[in-house]
């Protein structure tokens, strides 16, 4: 056998050994952190048609565009036995500086995972149907509402059994070897949305996310304002926003105006 051939099988040999199955059966399900108010999955009914008044049960309403801001702050992850995984955030980000101006960030985004022979896993999302919700209100007097995409690898992962309450709980560590809020089994089989994309705009053939800008909903008709996040944030579709357009008119305006200046 030529040796060029020999190296390129040989080659092949190893990213096939890199790479197991798709997905791990120890993962399966829906795992939340400690607060238990972050759940991925469907919205449910009650939730739909009274939002302030009932539990919320799940995150994120593709069919309506509608996000619902969790009592109190934490992570899901939900993973199928076939390779697909759902995540949902929620976080609070203090300002030692400015007390008074703390953020708020809940995102929400779906895709594929790979488990690799290290135990590492890749975490390769639908990048046109994730969504942020960011709040600052010493910068912005509402929140801004962008669609999300973040690939994620996990270095390792562990499945066991809680010293304490013997629960099934999830350690996920980041790229970096750090460890997430430790996550404990909420359902399974996972409870998650549909396993595809959910949002498929012109756009997604090219794979790029564009933000959606700023939204809010206006109960006497269909005019956009802004709300703030500590709301039960629901969101009405609008189409997105082409940044890298008005990027580019802006970078055409400055040279224009410094011609302008040197010239005049």
């Amino acid at each position: 056998m030529p040796a060029p051939l020999r190296s390129l099988l040989t080659a092949a040999a190893v990213c096939v050994s890199l790479v197991i199955a798709q997905g791990d059966p120890q993962l399966e399900g829906t795992w939340t952190t400690k607060s238990r108010k972050v759940v991925t999955g469907p919205v449910s009914a009650q939730t739909l048609l009274r939002p302030s008044q009932v539990p919320r049960m799940g995150f994120y309403d593709p069919v309506n565009e509608k996000m619902f801001e969790p009592d109190l702050t934490g992570i899901s992850y939900s993973f199928t036995k076939d390779g697909f995984y759902e995540e949902a955030y929620y976080r609070a980000i203090s300002n030692p500086t400015t007390p008074s101006c703390p953020q708020g960030i809940i995102q929400w985004q779906h895709g594929k995972y790979i488990k690799h022979s290290n135990n590492s896993l890749t975490l390769s999302p639908f990048a046109v149907d994730g969504r942020q919700l960011q709040s600052n209100p010493c910068q912005f007097q509402s929140s801004v509402y962008t669609r999300y995409s973040q690939f994620e690898m996990i270095k390792k992962y562990s499945v066991a059994p809680d010293p304490y309450n013997k629960a099934p709980r999830l350690d996920l560590y980041r790229f970096d070897g750090s460890p997430m809020n430790p996550m404990y089994l909420a359902y399974k089989p996972p409870q998650m949305l549909p396993t595809q994309t959910l949002n498929p705009t012109a756009a997604s053939s090219t794979g790029g996310a564009q933000p959606t800008g700023k939204a809010k909903r206006d109960l006497q008709g269909d005019h956009y304002a802004e709300e703030p996040l500590n709301k039960y944030v629901l969101v009405k579709r609008r189409e997105p926003i082409n940044t890298d357009k008005w990027w580019w008119i802006g970078v055409g305006m400055t040279g224009i105006g410094g011609m302008a200046y040197y010239y005049c």
